[in-house]
């Protein structure tokens, strides 16, 4: 057994020498670090991004195994879905995936802004987030959020899969540095655009055909349930 004992002075050096590796991963908003968040998606790296809410942890979302890396670095249980960032509607056929009504009604109003819907994903997605429903359709959650920051970051990468960043349970991170203490080197860079609105999330909504007004409200965030309601029961032009 060794008789090494750390002295203050080197238990002080480690800690600068983490705070150092911390460091040298948040980094600011710009067009080299753009380029390099770009070159670490592509290469399977989680990348932490500012959202309109909270900041989320992202990865390629055609990427299985870097999408797993998300599940890992928050310890999160794998039945929780994880959405997808995107900068328009427009990517949708894209992707493979449409939204149902009233959702699309919902998006059209809501969006971009702190709204989840519940796309459905037909089975030649490219997406290796979607997620298999008792019915053996596949629905994908996805966000088009409302910050220039994370536009300029989607513009590069593309449309990215994101959760939020910090441990599964925990309070959501509102900067670079709260995700960094949270996520540690598990997460290859944090692009750091100052302070988010959050912590609360956004809105997640799926149709529900049977249910009141055509909808489910699976988590309540910054979107109110009376103004879903308040929408869908504004009559159509």
């Amino acid at each position: 057994m060794s008789d090494y004992q750390p002295t203050q002075s080197s238990e002080l050096t480690y800690a600068q020498q983490l705070s150092a590796e911390v460091k040298a991963r948040v980094l600011p908003i710009t067009e080299e670090s753009l380029k390099l968040a770009a070159f670490l998606i592509r290469s399977g790296q989680l990348v932490v991004v500012p959202t309109d809410t909270v900041y989320g942890v992202a990865a390629d979302p055609a990427n299985a195994h870097a999408v797993e890396r998300i599940f890992a670095a928050k310890h999160r249980p794998r039945a929780k879905s994880i959405q997808v960032l995107l900068d328009s509607l427009e990517r949708l056929p894209q992707l493979h995936l449409s939204l149902p009504q009233p959702l699309d009604r919902l998006s059209a109003a809501l969006l971009p802004g702190g709204f989840s819907p519940i796309a459905q994903a037909r089975e030649s997605t490219p997406l290796a987030t979607v997620r298999r429903e008792e019915d053996g359709s596949l629905t994908q959650a996805i966000r088009v959020p409302d910050s220039d920051a994370l536009h300029a970051i989607t513009a590069v990468t593309g449309p990215l899969a994101a959760t939020s960043a910090n441990l599964s349970g925990e309070e959501s991170a509102t900067s670079a540095w709260q995700a960094a203490a949270a996520l540690g080197d598990s997460v290859a860079l944090y692009l750091d655009a100052g302070p988010t609105p959050g912590p609360v999330a956004s809105t997640v909504v799926k149709a529900a055909p049977g249910a009141a007004l055509g909808i489910d409200v699976l988590r309540e965030g910054v979107i109110s349930r009376s103004r879903l309601a308040e929408i869908i029961s504004y009559p159509q032009q």
